[in-house]
């Protein structure tokens, strides 16, 4: 668990892990709040790579087709204003996983745009992954 109590933490999803290896810092929440407003349950897919392959991309749950190829992270249940809660999972690609197994994501809220296809694009602000060890 962090030690920010405003850090909402993600549910473990591989077999046999208990830690969580994803967070949303209180930015994030904010944005996806707004973000399923309008488009309705979403999820994340990191892919890794050059340019917006690097960063978290969010489509609305469904539009992002996860195979074996693919490893689900963490999921999270992300409270809305009118006190009910909007499933989110946190997807990563395989090959990416190998290289960052070891590291805990925080997904935060910076000025920018958002990478093309991710639906925070219009909004003036992006998602940006922060690492750390884990424990």
């Amino acid at each position: 668990m962090s030690a920010d109590p405003a850090i909402l933490e993600s549910a473990p999803a591989i077999t046999g892990e208990t830690a969580s290896r994803v967070a949303l810092t209180p930015a994030a929440v904010d944005l996806l709040r707004e973000l399923i407003a309008q488009h309705g349950d979403l999820m994340f897919h990191q892919s890794g790579g050059c340019c917006d392959g690097s960063t978290p991309m969010c489509f609305p749950t469904g539009e992002f087709l996860t195979s074996d190829a693919d490893v689900l992270l963490g999921t999270f249940e992300v409270p809305l204003e009118d006190g009910r809660t909007s499933p989110l999972e946190f997807w990563m690609s395989a090959e990416q996983f190998e290289y960052w197994k070891h590291t805990k994501l925080t997904i935060d809220v910076v000025p920018g745009r958002g990478a093309g296809f991710s639906v925070e694009s219009p909004t003036g602000k992006r998602f940006l992954i922060r690492s750390a060890l884990m424990e």
